[in-house]
């Protein structure tokens, strides 16, 4: 560990905040710079976890008053997210860290595409008038049974990996019935604490964290965070997509030319 890597990794992790409060996508910057400062795949993952998941709490805060009437949905998807959070990470920290390293490539290009495509994908789900396919009044037992098991999976992945479940959850949200995007992202935000929280928890107790990095790098996303939002606004929301898609595709590429 040197000067100039926590140089990096703080610059890395303020760029990620600042794309997380514009257009989300921080982990496909802040998880392939620690591998490629030479941080083991599993340990980088959940570093980066540890370090970021605070910017899902205070997103989460920002959009207190939108969640309005969500305490069923808080507590009927709160609980899978927990659940499902654990899994993940448990199944993470099971992973010989040869194997997923060579499968970090297709996850960080999975998520990539998925980030890619996250404005159609809303637009699909979304009819001209703002209304939704699915009636928020028309939710049956089927109905919810289908969502929690939606949000139990989602969860498994984002304690596993985690990058691109926040389009996951809002595309799931749309199909759920929700109009409202400021009310589906304060949704979105407490569903990502959930797995996050008890991820980062999980990670925490069994020692796994490169604690330097970590708090180099929860310094820079919330610098990143508060400080970095203003310039993001002025690049604006279609210039940080289009840079995390660039940034998200090199890194998968050399990620994949260096196995």
């Amino acid at each position: 560990m040197t000067i100039w890597h926590e140089l990096l990794v703080f610059f890395a992790a303020f760029i990620a905040g600042m794309m997380n409060s514009v257009a989300g996508g921080g982990t496909l910057v802040t998880f392939p710079t620690l591998v490629w400062i030479g941080v083991d795949p599993i340990r980088a993952n959940v570093t980066s976890t540890v370090a970021l998941w605070p910017g899902s709490l205070g997103a989460m805060v920002g959009f207190r008053k939108e969640l309005g009437d969500s305490r069923r949905i808080m507590l009927l998807l709160g609980a899978p997210s927990v659940i499902g959070g654990l899994i993940g990470a448990r199944l993470l920290l099971l992973t010989p860290s040869p194997l997923f390293a060579s499968i970090v490539p297709y996850l960080i290009l999975f998520a990539t595409i998925l980030f890619a495509i996250s404005d159609p994908l809303m637009n699909r789900f979304r009819m001209k008038d703002g209304t939704t396919v699915v009636d928020e009044s028309a939710r049956s037992r089927h109905w919810w049974i289908g969502a929690i098991v939606f949000q139990f999976f989602v969860s498994i992945y984002g304690g596993y990996f985690g990058a691109g479940i926040g389009i996951l959850m809002l595309a799931a949200l749309a199909l759920m019935g929700l109009a409202d995007i400021h009310r589906m992202n304060g949704l979105k935000n407490f569903f990502a604490v959930c797995i996050n929280l008890v991820a980062a928890g999980y990670f925490v107790a069994f020692g796994r964290v490169e604690w330097p990095h970590a708090i180099v790098m929860a310094a820079g996303a919330i610098a990143g965070g508060y400080g970095g939002a203003g310039l993001a606004r002025k690049l604006g929301r279609t210039f940080v997509k289009r840079a995390v898609i660039g940034i998200g595709l090199l890194m998968a590429l050399s990620l994949l030319i260096r196995r």
